[in-house]
């Protein structure tokens, strides 16, 4: 065993544990905004963990590109998923007993 499998090991188990603890905030938290920061801080540094893990398992550049590429398109993803979320919110919260917007 070298040490970029356990490199690989500790990044894998790190990644689990972080997306866990976003699961746990997921269904523990109970306001939208905090629902929002346990789904996508932990979530995507999990998910690089998980990435970086797979890389250290190959390290070689056959692998890194796709994985870079996915990694970027988690990132990128999150970031616009949280605020269409949060802006649904805020129109939820603004809007009458109806269910129409305010003038």
């Amino acid at each position: 065993m070298s040490a970029f499998d356990v490199a690989a090991a500790v990044c894998l188990l790190t990644g689990a544990a972080l997306a866990l603890t976003a699961g746990v905030g997921l269904m523990r938290f109970g306001t939208t905004l905090d629902r929002m920061h346990a789904g996508t801080k932990p979530q995507v540094l999990g998910v690089l963990m998980v990435l970086l893990a797979m890389w250290l398992h190959r390290p070689s550049w056959v692998y890194a590109g796709p994985l870079l590429l996915v990694g970027a398109a988690q990132v990128v993803t999150v970031s616009v998923a949280a605020y269409m979320v949060a802006r649904a919110d805020h129109r939820g919260q603004s809007a009458g007993d109806d269910g129409s917007p305010d003038e």
